[in-house]
């Protein structure tokens, strides 16, 4: 997978998110500041069309990320891929029952919709910071392993000359940075 679509799917499920755990603080968690309020917060359905907005963003990332990622993962063979394999699984009945929540007219099943929809959207946040530790742990792992440089940068260190002039350089420098000022 491309920086560019890593971005891209990092940005759609964050906006999903943070615009669906906002909206389920005011809906669920908030206090209306009138008893005769229709909604808990002035943002509240603006909050809502965002997330319904965003979403297909996050359709699409996943289209990005099982063309990009998980195919090649699964041609690997086996290995550690439970939450990779658990964002999969949850996908479906986040997806649908957010559909399926704008959709129902019966407040039966939009109770159901709903709870559906809570419970998977909540382990989908876990399972993707889950997916996202270990993909980190991993990556260096196999750097140090591989005995390459982590792509960490130096420190950079504020020097002051006798003069009372100062310059910014990096420590140590044979990391492979070059100091400010050179090129």
């Amino acid at each position: 997978m491309s920086r560019r679509q890593a971005f891209f799917v990092h940005l759609a499920n964050l906006a999903v998110s943070g615009t669906g755990l906002v909206y389920a603080w005011m809906r669920y968690l908030a206090e209306p500041a009138d008893e005769w309020a229709v909604v808990n917060h002035p943002w509240q359905p603006h909050l809502q069309h965002l997330h319904v907005l965003f979403a297909p963003l996050l359709v699409f990332a996943m289209g990005l990320i099982w063309s990009a990622h998980v195919v090649g993962k699964m041609k690997n063979g086996p290995t550690n891929r439970s939450a990779g394999i658990g964002l999969t699984a949850l996908f479906l009945p986040m997806a649908a029952s957010g559909y399926l929540l704008q959709v129902s007219v019966d407040p039966g099943w939009r109770r159901t919709w709903m709870v559906v929809h809570v419970v998977a959207s909540v382990l989908w946040m876990v399972a993707f910071v889950v997916h996202q530790v270990r993909a980190t742990v991993a990556m260096r792992r196999d750097r140090r392993d591989d005995g390459a440089e982590p792509t960490v940068v130096a420190p950079i260190q504020f020097r002051a000359s006798k003069r009372g002039e100062g310059s910014f350089q990096t420590d140590p420098p044979d990391r492979g940075v070059p100091k400010a000022g050179t090129s």
